[in-house]
C-alpha cells in the first residue's frame, strides 16, 4: 500500500505537475466531481450527465478513427446496438440495469464486430461509406419489426433508471466516463512500456502496408481497434438508455455519428482529451443556447463555430491550447512548460 501511494506521489511531482495540459485535466475532473457539491440545479446535473455519456461516445469514435485510422462514419451502429442490447434484455427478460448495461456492451460490440469483416476488405474511403450504411440498414430493420418484439417507431420506454437520483446518476456516468478515458488513453499511448497496441495502431495508420512487412498482422489489430471502440460507445449506449428511460430507432441515424465526429474533430483528432474538451465546449455550449431566444439558429452557430475552428485551429481547440502552454523536448521528447529554457529532464534547449 505504501508503495502504490508513494508511486502516485511520485507520478504527481515528475508527470503531472511539471506538464501544464495534464495539470488542467487533473483540476477540470476534480472541478466535475465538485459540481454537485457547487450546485444542486436538475438542468446542469442533467446536461453534465449527458456530457458524460457522450464523452464516451466520441473518445471511444477517436481511438477506432482517429488512432488506428479506420475512419467509421456510422458509429452510431455501437452506440444505438448497446442501447437497444440493453433495452431488449428488460423487455423480455425483465433484467436489472446491473445485468443489462453487461449485456447491451456484449451486443453492441458483437454487432459492430460482425459489421466490421467486409468493411476491412475495402479502402479507407470505401470502409467509411460501408460503416455509415450499416446503422441505416439496423434503423429500418427495427422500425420494420413488430413491435411487442423491438418497440417499432417509437422504440422501447419506462426502462428502469440508472440510480436513485439524478445526483446518483451523475456520478455513475462521471465514474464510469474517467475510468474509460484512462483506460482508451493508456491503451493508444504510443510511449507505453507495458501495452504495445498505442504504437501498433499508430503504424497501422500512418503506412499499413509498412507495419505489415514487419510482421505486424493488421487485420487482427484493426479488428481489435473496432471491438475496443465498440465496447465503450456500447457502454455510452446502455448507460444513456437507462439514464433517459427509454431508447428510440432515431440513435441509429447519422446524425448521430456525425455529431461525434464533430465534438472529435472540435477539440482534437488522434488525441484523447481532445473529445473531453469538444464534448465539454461544444455540446454544452449549443445547449444552453437551446434553452434561449437563439435556439432555432442552433444548427448555424455549431456550423459557424466548427468552420472557425477548422480555419484558425486545423488541429483541434485542445491541441492548439497544449501548444501554447506545452513544448517538447527535441532530445528525449518530455513534454515542458512553454516558457521553460532548458528540458528538465535532460537539459536540452529548448529555444
Amino acid at each position: 500500500m505504501l508503495r502504490l501511494v508513494s508511486r502516485a506521489l511520485k507520478s504527481l511531482r515528475f508527470g503531472i505537475l511539471p506538464v501544464p495540459g495534464r495539470l488542467l485535466a487533473v483540476l477540470f475532473f476534480i472541478f466535475l466531481f465538485l459540481i454537485p457539491v457547487i450546485t444542486s440545479s436538475p438542468y446542469i446535473m442533467l446536461l453534465t450527465t449527458m456530457a458524460a455519456i457522450y464523452t464516451i461516445f466520441a473518445v471511444s469514435w477517436d481511438v477506432l478513427s482517429g488512432y488506428s485510422g479506420q475512419v467509421s462514419f456510422g458509429h452510431a451502429l455501437f452506440f444505438a446496438g448497446g442501447a437497444y442490447g440493453s433495452a431488449l434484455m428488460y423487455m423480455h427478460f425483465g433484467l436489472p440495469p446491473a445485468a443489462t448495461i453487461p449485456l447491451g456492451i456484449l451486443i453492441g460490440t458483437a454487432l459492430g464486430v460482425v459489421t466490421c469483416f467486409p468493411a476491412l476488405r475495402l479502402r479507407p474511403p470505401y470502409l467509411s461509406l460501408l460503416t455509415m450504411a450499416f446503422p441505416i440498414i439496423l434503423e429500418q430493420v427495427v422500425r420494420a419489426l413488430p413491435a411487442r418484439f423491438a418497440g417499432g417507431d417509437y422504440g422501447i420506454r419506462e426502462l428502469p433508471p440508472l440510480a436513485g437520483s439524478p445526483v446518483q446518476s451523475y456520478y455513475v456516468c462521471l465514474v464510469v466516463m474517467t475510468v474509460s478515458v484512462l483506460i482508451m488513453w493508456k491503451l493508444t499511448d504510443a510511449g507505453s512500456k507495458n501495452i504495445r497496441t498505442g504504437l501498433i495502431f499508430h503504424a497501422i495508420r500512418e503506412d499499413e502496408i509498412a507495419a505489415r512487412a514487419t510482421g505486424i498482422n493488421t487485420i487482427r489489430y484493426k479488428i481489435l481497434a473496432f471491438a475496443i471502440s465498440g465496447i465503450f460507445a456500447s457502454l455510452a449506449g446502455t448507460l444513456f438508455a437507462h439514464y433517459r428511460t427509454l431508447v428510440s430507432p432515431a440513435y441509429f441515424s447519422s446524425f448521430t455519428s456525425f455529431l461525434c465526429i464533430i465534438w472529435v474533430v472540435f477539440g482534437g483528432i488522434v488525441s484523447i482529451y481532445g473529445p473531453v474538451v469538444g464534448v465539454y465546449t461544444l455540446y454544452v455550449l449549443l445547449d444552453f443556447v437551446r434553452v434561449t431566444p437563439a435556439a432555432r439558429y442552433q444548427t448555424l452557430i455549431l456550423t459557424i463555430v466548427v468552420v472557425v475552428i477548422l480555419l484558425f485551429m486545423p488541429e483541434g481547440i485542445a491541441v492548439w491550447i497544449r501548444d501554447k502552454i506545452e513544448r517538447e523536448c527535441p532530445r528525449c521528447k518530455l513534454s515542458n512548460v512553454a516558457w521553460r529554457k532548458e528540458c528538465r529532464a535532460c537539459g536540452a534547449s529548448l529555444r
